[in-house]
């Protein structure tokens, strides 16, 4: 009979500086993101900041969400709702679909946008007739 062993695997955790070089999120900001909330990270007995990799995955997300110009109190909104656990699925979806929909116009004004810049190019580059 083999014995099994019960030791916990510790998961790795990062300093700020290795988070924000990982993700291009400043130190600065992730202490904001702290402050306000959208992240709970978690400290050494020395008061240093330990990231796990969840951490650096949510660090991740929110950046995504911000690269979409998701105001930061939807944000907020969405993780008070992740917090608030099973039950605000819907509510969770509802918000992430909305943002979709916006994300999806802002795209179809870009491509406008593209469009009109592409057709200007051609004409400088002398292949639009006057």
């Amino acid at each position: 009979m083999v014995a099994v062993s019960t030791i916990a695997i510790e998961e790795q955790t990062f300093t700020i500086a290795e988070v924000a070089k990982k993700t291009g999120v400043s130190a600065h900001a992730l202490r904001y993101y702290e402050r306000i909330g959208l992240l709970e990270v978690g400290r050494q007995a020395s008061g240093h900041r330990r990231f796990t990799g969840h951490d650096v995955d949510r660090v991740v997300f929110i950046g995504r969400l911000r690269a979409t110009a998701m105001p930061i109190r939807e944000i907020q909104r969405y993780f008070a709702l992740v917090a608030g656990g099973p039950g605000t699925e819907d509510e969770r979806l509802a918000l992430l679909q909305a943002h979709h929909a916006t994300v999806r116009a802002q795209l179809r004004d870009l491509e406008a946008a593209l469009d009109a810049i592409e057709h200007k190019i051609a004409c400088y580059g002398g292949s639009c007739s006057p």
